[in-house]
């Protein structure tokens, strides 16, 4: 059952700058990442799910509610993470904890301490007075001690180190676990590699590219880097029926795309050669994410 489902949405700025025939659909309990360059649509389409801004046209709807007509109703439901984090009041953090969860009437303040040791953050000082990166674990420790069946999260670790990073991956796999959905835009490839199920990228405001992730993580064609002791075993060996993604004549070195089922046959090929060197080159999401923007360019 689709918890998210956008259709053909649209909010033109003018220009070329807005979103337009938007169309995307989240599953229950799916990770679902959305990516693209600055300014590609990523928070444009956010603020209509949550209702912030109305579209030109199209809809979009959240556990069978519009998100525009029904915003109010969405909010209970839905855990937020905005891409600009801006308190109000003069309180402390953790007086805008409570207030949070006492507002949804779902999660626990005992929740959220766990969520605020494991971001190390101190959330008794004063909102006004902390770094982006507290504000960022702040709004962070909010939306995951909300206990809300679905979190959507706009370049939740802007501000974060690498190690917390980590501890963010980890608190979403945790959410997954429990069945929760998840829709979030980043920029940090290592993060939707390792949680997505799914992601679909924006360029210009349109969906250039949707991808399974699990084709990312394990993706049946490899990429082997190989380099010769002498030329004529490196000409030899690049006269066979490889598909060859790069060539270094100059190195005496190749780098050739098999299949998992041809491998054997490589190795038994690269028997008959003196071999220097020989290893996997692991293709990654920001491989992919590159190849696509490249493309579309």
């Amino acid at each position: 059952m689709a918890m998210i489902e956008i259709n053909n949405l649209t909010k033109d700025y003018g220009k070329g700058r807005g979103i337009f025939d938007i169309n995307l659909s989240v599953e229950k309990g799916e990770v679902f990442g959305f990516a693209g360059i600055n300014g590609a649509g990523k928070t444009t389409t956010i603020r209509n799910l949550m209702g912030f801004i109305k579209p030109d046209s199209g809809s979009a709807t959240i556990d069978g509610l519009d998100a525009t007509k029904k915003s109010a109703q969405i909010k209970q439901k839905v855990a937020y993470v905005p891409g600009e984090i801006n308190f109000p009041g003069n309180n402390s953090g953790e007086v805008f904890l409570k207030r949070q969860i006492e507002m949804l009437g779902h999660g626990s303040w005992e929740r959220c301490q766990e969520i605020c040791d494991k971001l190390q953050l101190d959330a008794t000082a004063n909102i006004k007075s902390m770094s982006k990166g507290m504000k960022q674990k702040t709004a962070l420790a909010a939306a995951f001690a909300a206990d809300s069946d679905i979190l959507i999260m706009d370049e939740p670790t802007t501000g974060l180190d690498p190690l917390m990073r980590d501890t963010f991956i980890k608190l979403v796999e945790e959410q997954k676990a429990l069945g929760k959905t998840i829709f979030m835009s980043s920029h940090i490839f290592k993060e939707m590699e390792e949680t997505c199920d799914r992601v679909a990228m924006i360029k210009d405001g349109k969906i250039i590219s949707r991808i399974d992730m699990n084709k990312i993580r394990y993706n049946p064609d490899k990429l082997f880097m190989i380099a010769f002791q002498d030329n004529e075993s490196f000409q030899h060996f690049t006269s066979l029926s490889y598909d060859l993604a790069e060539v270094k004549a100059d190195k005496n070195q190749v780098t050739v795309k098999v299949n998992d089922q041809k491998i054997n046959e490589l190795m038994n090929d690269l028997q008959h050669y003196p071999v220097k060197f020989f290893k996997e080159i692991k293709q990654t999401f920001e491989d992919y994410f590159n190849q696509t923007f490249k493309e579309e360019a």
